[in-house]
């Protein structure tokens, strides 16, 4: 295992289903278990599945200048955000490229947390609060579980009053098996499903009592890494896996722009004094490649990283490919040229074993308008 600095309070839990606790942002995580993650995927898109994401780092924000240090660095007017609520934003540098998503909770006037991955989310936070009426505190003690699934609103309603009610993007806090969360209708799946905040020392129990009672309704504990099978379906992009910085440009740095990723819809219309706001509006209609869907022929996946080949040319890069059992489908998540991220343009993917015919393809390929993770009731 890589040397990590960040610890969860359910690794222990991992290790039992048999996980070497890979690193990831710093935490030992949950790359594998003992079991066929068909399983896992199956769970999740049918019954529910519950995971540990506290990997994903939490950063407090309160003080007069809260909304202003949120202003600045993410690409969300955050006054249109009210307590309760929750957004999803990008974060740029100075050149308009994209370096870290998060999610903004507001939890009241002048308080908020962002969760954020593995990119640079805290020092722009950091960097925006410098000489503001601000805090800006790390909580690596608060713990993510993340409970995923169609039954996850029917396990969760048993304990906690008014969760089915909960709307999309909202949060709430509450207790649950006794111990005081927050409890918020976000998730990473495409899927409805609920993320627990909790205390780290609450976190063993909370796991083992979903995993335990849920056992009945078909919840199992999912790895961190099923993930992939979910977003490739969903669209859900996961730096700095789709992006230049493992896929770099050839006479150019890393960076790409929320164009060129398809995440321009997380800027507030309008709005003006982000973070590389300037560039970014100007890079419009600059794009260098685009990230689009695939659907392969067959049933073998996309090598991650597989070259894409257009004529016998590469032109692109599959970043991440599934083949689900469940939909009857082969699809996957690349970087190609603009003219190719049309419906229906012939492309090649190459696998270690050989040549897979494929079209491009408008993604999401699951849940095309959102009707599932939304639903109300």
């Amino acid at each position: 295992m890589t040397a990590s600095w960040r610890f969860s309070a359910l690794a222990d839990r991992h290790r039992a289903l048999g996980s070497n606790l890979e690193d990831w942002s710093g935490m030992g995580t949950a790359w594998t278990y003992d079991k066929d993650q068909e399983e896992e995927y199956l769970a999740i898109r049918t019954k529910a599945g519950v995971m540990d994401v506290s990997g994903l780092k939490k950063v407090h924000i309160s003080g007069a200048h809260a909304s202003h240090v949120i202003d600045r660095a993410t690409t969300r007017d955050v006054e249109r955000i009210s307590p309760g609520r929750a957004s999803y934003a990008c974060m740029l540098n100075d050149a308009g490229k994209f370096v870290d998503d998060c999610v903004i909770y507001r939890t009241g006037a002048n308080t908020y947390m962002v969760v954020h991955g593995s990119g640079a989310g805290h020092e722009q936070l950091t960097m925006a609060a410098e000489g503001r009426d601000v805090s800006i505190r790390f909580d690596d003690n608060l713990h993510d579980i993340s409970l995923q699934g169609p039954v996850a609103v029917d396990f969760l309603e048993k304990h906690v009053e008014g969760i089915r009610q909960l709307p999309y993007f909202a949060h709430m806090p509450t207790r649950l098996f006794g111990h005081p969360v927050t409890i918020s209708r976000t998730g990473y799946t495409g899927e409805r499903g609920y993320e627990i905040f909790c205390r780290a020392q609450d976190a063993p129990n909370i796991w083992d009592t979903i995993v335990e009672q849920g056992a009945s309704m078909g919840i199992i504990p999912t790895r961190f890494t099923t993930l992939d099978l979910l977003r490739a379906e969903s669209y859900l992009l996961f730096y700095p896996f789709d992006n230049s910085e493992t896929y770099p440009f050839e006479n150019e740095g890393p960076g790409d722009t929320l164009w060129e990723l398809g995440l321009d819809f997380t800027v507030t219309e309008g709005k003006t004094g982000f973070r590389g706001a300037e560039e970014h509006y100007r890079l419009k209609g600059k794009e260098r490649f685009k990230i689009y869907g695939l659907m392969l022929d067959g049933s073998e996946p996309a090598e991650e990283g597989a070259p894409l080949l257009q004529d016998g040319k590469q032109v692109g890069v599959a970043t991440i490919g599934m083949n689900s059992s469940l939909h009857k489908h082969n699809v996957a998540i690349a970087r190609m040229p603009v003219d190719c991220a049309t419906p229906g343009t012939p492309l090649q993917v190459k696998n270690s074993t050989g040549l897979i015919n494929c079209k491009a393809a408008a993604m999401p390929f699951y849940d095309v308008d959102k009707s599932r993770r939304t639903a109300k009731g």
